[in-house]
């Protein structure tokens, strides 16, 4: 599924009027026809009920007023209230005005804050509201008198049904801009827009629904998009499948440079989870003294103990052994419980450097990163980096609040500059991939946000890497898993429970959904 802004779907409206022929009337009825077959669908014998639609004096009204007649000929008990002044509607929303004037149904003018006062009574009454007050062009906070109405519908906790975008919400980073609607669900006309999938955003759109609108196929084609959310099918088309005769040796072998007194838990989690990926063959550079505690609690995995400082983190002289590890295995994940040592930054600053197989860096690795990014323009392979926002922050020297604003141009800035994939962790993860291109995951929950899930992702996707996938298909496909697993975990844990090792027990389940069965059947006939 493509995602785009504001800016590219207005873009993409005008070459479907102006170069296709198609006239925006036309759009904005199949819009609105489109809209109330959905709403249908989505409240079944509703026709009882009572419905608002709150419409104001633009194009998202305009479709309001169709959407409006619609279901006002169907017979629905249906009322009107627009919220600006009639005398500012135009175009087609002017047209598609008075159509519902000469059709005598209700409608209730409230464009100044006396009388929306004096129809707070009506409004009350109403079961279901359909918002068509502000679409996506909305770039300024909105007005007091609409920010105002906006809270007032949130506060009557009925169902809300929005139209293309809820108001108030910026289409492109899934913030209120001062005040959004909180809809139950959302229509959006043609294509989703990034900040319905984006957090906050997606609260407030709710269940989202696109609606085929008749912009011709290959005008969205020609508009060049580079941001889609990860679905289920895109990863079922990128799923590779291991062969009957497959050994050890096919599958990978990944090699991971984490842990430190302290912090033995992280890399124990990375090496699970990239077991459980399908990672043929892993090893574990670690610290001496703490081998054999992770050697006890990882059966599966070798170790590679190494030269420590009296603080218990590995010494850069340990580079030497470390290079001759990784030369021949498939994959690198660096980081996790490594400690922020001087001596780790220049351990990582020489593994970026020297390291010929594609390395996923997290954690620890990132802090040493972030005293000096140029150094990943050295990388003489791919290199994935797996930041929160925190991280990101460090990395790009700002605060969190830009980072948290900005996901997607800070993402696909960084991947750009330094020619990385950036994975920005947190809900509604964002992959950022050197060309450009944009992926924002559909998988994940809130009982995610404990301790030790960041490490299992590093491992997922260093485990897919190191069978074969490409780096970008590994970030893609270790990010909707991790999510996927979560999701899993939490049917049956719930939230508050729920820890990074169960996303590790569930992962093998996830993954067999995308496996198609094969034996090896050697017995005679």
């Amino acid at each position: 599924m493509y995602l785009v802004s504001a800016e590219q779907m207005r873009l993409i409206d005008k070459v479907t009027i102006e170069k296709f022929g198609i006239p925006g009337r036309v759009l904005m009825e199949n819009a609105g026809r489109e809209a109330v077959r959905i709403f249908e669908k989505t409240f079944e014998k509703s026709l009882n009920k009572k419905i608002a639609v709150a419409a104001c004096s633009g194009n998202n009204g305009g479709d309001g007023f169709v959407i409006a007649r619609y279901l006002f000929s169907y017979g629905y008990n249906i009322t009107l209230f627009l919220f600006s002044d009639p005398k500012k509607i135009k175009g087609e929303a002017k047209d598609n005005f008075k159509l519902l004037q000469s059709l005598n149904m209700p409608i209730m003018i409230t464009d100044t804050p006396e009388k929306f006062n004096n129809y707070k009574k009506i409004m009350d009454t109403a079961d279901i509201w359909i918002d068509a007050m502000l679409g996506t062009g909305l770039k300024y906070r909105v007005k007091e008198h609409i920010k105002n109405i906006i809270e007032y519908i949130n506060s009557l906790k009925k169902p809300i049904f929005a139209i293309d975008m809820p108001s108030g919400l910026n289409s492109d980073a899934g913030l209120p801009n001062g005040a959004s609607i909180k809809a139950d669900y959302t229509v959006a006309f043609g294509l989703a827009k990034t900040g319905q999938k984006l957090y906050p955003g997606a609260k407030y759109t709710g269940k989202l629904k696109v609606a085929d609108i008749g912009i011709p196929p290959h005008v969205i084609k020609e508009a060049s998009l580079k941001t889609r959310l990860i679905t289920q099918d895109y990863i079922k088309s990128k799923f590779l499948q291991k062969e009957p005769d497959a050994h050890k040796g096919d599958c990978g072998h990944l090699f991971i440079i984490a842990g430190s007194k302290g912090k033995t838990g992280a890399s124990i989690l990375t090496a699970k989870a990239a077991s459980r990926s399908g990672a043929g063959l892993v090893t574990m550079a670690v610290p001496e003294s703490v081998n054999r505690t992770i050697e006890s609690c990882v059966t599966e995995a070798m170790t590679c103990p190494l030269p420590e400082t009296s603080k218990k983190i590995i010494k850069p002289e340990a580079f030497n052994i470390i290079k001759k590890f990784f030369k021949d295995k498939n994959c690198i994940a660096a980081g996790p419980g490594l400690g922020t040592e001087n001596n780790v930054k220049k351990l990582i600053y020489k593994l970026i450097e020297e390291a010929e197989v594609p390395m996923v860096i997290d954690a620890d690795a990132l802090n040493a990163v972030s005293e000096n990014p140029e150094i990943l323009k050295k990388a003489k392979a791919p290199l994935i980096l797996t930041p929160h926002p925190k991280e990101m922050a460090r990395l790009i020297k700002k605060n969190v609040k830009y980072v948290c604003e900005k996901k997607i141009d800070t993402a696909k800035n960084f991947a750009e500059k330094y020619n990385v994939i950036l994975i920005l962790k947190g809900a509604g993860t964002v992959i950022a991939m050197p060309d450009g291109s944009v992926f924002i995951n559909s998988t994940g929950n809130q009982g995610m946000a404990s301790g030790g899930t960041g490490d299992v992702l590093t491992g997922i996707i260093a485990g897919f890497l190191s069978q074969g996938y490409a780096p970008a298909i590994s970030a893609i496909i270790g990010v909707y898993m991790h999510g996927a697993a979560g999701d899993a975990a939490a049917d049956k844990k719930g939230f508050a429970g729920l820890i990074a090792s169960d996303i590790i027990d569930a992962l093998p389940y996830e993954i067999k959904k995308y496996e198609i069965r094969q034996t090896f059947d050697m017995r005679l006939k």
